[in-house]
Order: structure tokens, then sequence, then C-alpha cells
């Protein structure tokens, strides 16, 4: 069996000559195609995003009632629309409009993160720093085209800041580009290796918390959009085109109300104007008369305050989630101080895109106190997350007392040795005690006892031993001859 093994694991090739497989060379991306994928990377979302919000408006302006279809106006307003989907804030007959969708802006992101892995796939990129092209061509571009937008909206009622037309597009459509080229790259197994690994199991474990909570606001504000129905149901108008953009409308904006739902069921709330909803707080004001706000309340409820359970039960999630990343307590609870500040800085951030001003009318601002959110959403994650990853976590176990460490071991016998030499010679000294005693009293009994001589043995006679030779008794004295 082992011979046949061995023929099976033999290497016929020669000494020094290397596999086929290694000696084929990969095949390299030619320069042109390279440019092709980076063009296509860069042009692909642009046109299809363009394009979309285009038809998206087209279509809101032909169904509505009282309006002028027009192809020319639907094609030109989809500049400012494509420069709100990213954020970058706009002017209307100098009023500011700064609280803008939040779900185009997850699209166009999608779009833009397929078409920076495709390119990479296709350009053959396989590291970190294959994806470098990729991104920088798609941020550039973007930039480039929200400042083309601005300039050439230059002059008409909607004005646009050429550099934040600039800076937003490109920053957000970079960072897109990073998550879609993240996975094919191997940007987080680099990332791992440059990081602690109880910070990585705490960042996976701030990302759960920041999803819980997500979570948690989008339940809280469809449950109050259900028990509201009757209002959402009165603010559609009978016609089916202002019906169309009103709905359109809601769902481009259901993100910014699942954020402030998110805030308000951790516990400081937001505000619309001079309205403000809070857990502990609520001061009444005017509301926009739009579906995706039809489930404010009109006034305080004592059972509010019920709702922490919801964050109290996302911290304990994820503390349960880094209970079992090590045995020591302390590095399991900066796994949960790091997840926390995960959780704080991704409602920073939420809270800075879901807000803004809304011209300068009753309804402005639209807010979200970013700081306070912050401070107060990295509490729900810190205490109870930390007291279930302290106390449901391993603990190193206490050593037994019966088996003491061998260094105290070694201690123990050295201090015995010093006291022992002295109870040691103790012991000498009484044995020799007893055997003095021992021989006296033998003494005695051989005085009482006659003991014969013993006879001297005679003293035993030396032989003396000569040598002999052959023929030595034949010999006789020189006196015979004579």
């Amino acid at each position: 069996m082992v011979r046949f093994m061995k023929l099976l694991t033999r290497d016929e090739r020669p000494p020094g000559e290397e596999p086929v497989s290694d000696l084929v060379p990969e095949l390299e991306v030619s320069r042109a195609k390279r440019v092709r994928v980076l063009l296509a990377a860069a042009c692909a979302p642009l046109l299809f995003s363009y394009t979309a919000i285009a038809a998206v408006l087209a279509v809101v302006s032909f169904a509505a009632d009282r309006t002028r279809f027009s192809a020319t106006g639907a094609l030109l307003a989809a500049g400012p629309g494509w420069l709100a989907s990213w954020q970058v804030e706009l002017d209307l007959g100098g009023h500011p409009l700064g609280v803008l969708p939040l779900l185009p802006t997850f699209l166009v992101g999608w779009l833009v993160a397929r078409a920076a892995a495709r390119a990479v796939r296709r350009a053959g990129g396989r590291t970190p720093a294959d994806a470098v092209p990729v991104v920088t061509v798609i941020a550039g571009a973007h930039a480039l085209f929200g400042v083309l937008i601005a300039v050439l909206a230059g002059g008409s009622p909607i004005d646009v800041n050429p550099l934040t037309a600039f800076c937003v597009p490109g920053l957000l459509a970079g960072l897109a580009a990073v998550a879609g080229v993240a996975k094919v790259c191997g940007l987080p197994a680099a990332v791992r290796d440059r990081f602690d690994p109880v910070a990585v199991h705490g960042l996976r474990a701030g990302a759960l918390g920041l999803a819980a909570l997500i979570a948690c606001g989008a339940v809280v504000f469809t449950a109050a959009t259900a028990l509201s129905w009757s209002t959402v149901d009165s603010l559609f108008e009978p016609g089916f085109g202002a019906s169309f953009g009103l709905f359109v409308l809601s769902v481009a904006y259901l993100p910014n109300a699942v954020v402030a739902a998110l805030s308000f069921t951790t516990g400081p709330g937001f505000s619309v104007g001079s309205l403000t909803v809070g857990m502990f707080g609520y001061q009444g004001g005017q509301v926009p008369g739009v579906p995706v706000l039809a489930g404010i309340p009109s006034h305080h409820a004592v059972w509010w305050p019920a709702l922490l359970l919801l964050p109290a039960l996302v911290g304990a999630l994820v503390g349960w989630r880094i209970r079992a990343i090590d045995e020591d307590p302390m590095l399991r609870m900066r796994a949960v101080a790091v997840a926390g500040a995960l959780v704080a800085f991704g409602c920073v951030i939420l809270g800075t895109v879901s807000g803004g001003r809304l011209g300068d009318g009753p309804f402005d601002p639209v807010s979200v106190p970013v700081g306070v959110a912050s401070v107060i959403a990295f509490c729900w994650i810190v205490v109870p997350g930390g007291f279930v990853a302290f106390f449901a976590g391993a603990h190193e176990a206490p050593e037994p007392p019966g088996e003491p460490e061998v260094e105290d071991i070694v201690e123990v016998e050295e201090e015995a040795e010093p006291a022992e030499e002295p109870e040691a010679l103790e012991d000498e000294a009484l044995d020799e005690e007893a055997e003095e005693e021992l021989a006296r009293e033998l003494g005695e009994d051989t005085d009482e006892v006659p003991v014969e001589p013993e006879p001297e043995a005679e003293p035993e006679q030396e032989i003396a031993v000569t040598e002999s030779t052959d023929g030595s008794g034949d010999e006789s004295a020189p006196g015979d001859d004579r």
C-alpha cells in the first residue's frame, strides 16, 4: 500500500523543472480595454441615474392634473433632481431646500457600487491597489458632472453652489465605489489584518446594533402609520395625478421618516418647524400635509417610555454577540465600547443627512438633535451591552486551593530546609547517647561472664618459591664430579 501511494504521488519531472501551469503567465488586460472599462464604470451610472430621474419626473408631470407636460422641461429638471439625489442642497427662488430624500441616494449609490465591482472584475483586479483607478475615475466623473449641472443651472430659478455640487457627489460616489469593490479586491481582509481582533469584533457588533436600531425605527414608524391610516387616506386627493405625486414623494422620504422614528425610539425625538416630538416632551405645531408624516401624534402619551425597551434589547443583543470573543471580561468591554462608538457615529451621519432646511416657512427646519442622539445611542449600546457581555461571557476559573503553583512549592521547600537542620542534629545527638548507654550495658555484662582467651594463631611459614628450569632435578653439586 505504501509503495502504491508513493507511485501515485511521485513527481516525474526532472529536478529544477517547474510545473506547466506555473510557467503560463496570467493574461494581462490591454491598455485599450482598461480605458474602455474605466469609461464605462464612470459614465454608466451617470447616464442611467440621470435618465431614471428624468423618467420619474416626466411620469409625475404627465399624470398630474392641470399641468402641461414637456419632455424638454423634464430633461432640464432632471439636472437639479440628480444633484438632490446626491444630497446637494438646492436654492429654489431664494428658499433653501436642504431636507432631501434618502431613498434616491441609496439607489444611485447602489448603481455606482455595482458599476465599480463590475469594472474591477473586467479589469482583472484582485488587490486593493487595483481598485484605486476605478474609484478615482468614478468619483472624479461624478464631481465634474455635478459642477457642470451647477454651471448650467446658473440664472435659472434653481441655484446651486458649484463647490457643493463638486464635493458632495464626488465624495459620496467615491464611498459607494469603495463599498462596491471592497469584497472583490480583498479590502476587508486587508483592514482586518491591520486592526486589533477585539476592535474587529466590536465593529461587527456595532454594525449589527446600528442595523437593529434602524429596524426598531422602521417598526415604530410602520405601527404609527398603520394606526393613523385614516389620516393617510384623507391626505390623498381623489384624482390619480396628484395622488401619484404624493405617493412618489412619500416613498422617496421613507428613510428620512425611519431615521426620525429611530431618534424618537431612543429618546431625543425630532422636530419639524415649531413641532417637537420627544419621548418625554411634546410641543405642538403645524405638520406638513404629506402621507409620510401622517403618523406624527397630536399629543403626548404616557406609555411612550415603554418603547425604550427596544433600544435596551438592541444593546443586550450587541452584548450577547460579543460575550464569546474572549475569556477576559475587560477585552469584551472594550469591544462593547467600539460597538457603541460605531453606532453613535452612524447616528450622527443618518441624523445629518435626513434633516435640513425646508424653505423659510412654518416647517423649517426638519432636524434631529444629532449630538444628543449620538450620545444616547452610545449609552444604549454600552450599558446593557456591557452588562450582558460581562456576566454572560466566560470567566477564568479560580485556582484550586489544594494545588499551589510550582514556584510556591519551591519557596516553601527552601524555607523548610533550614528548619530541618536543627532537628536532624538533635536526632543524631539522641542516637549517639543511646549507643553509649547500650555500650555501657554490654560492658557490664562482659565483666560478669568470663570469656576464654582465644588461642593465638601460629605464624605462617613463608614458603620460598624458586624458579625451576629443565633438568633442575638432575643437577648435582659441583663436588660430585671430582
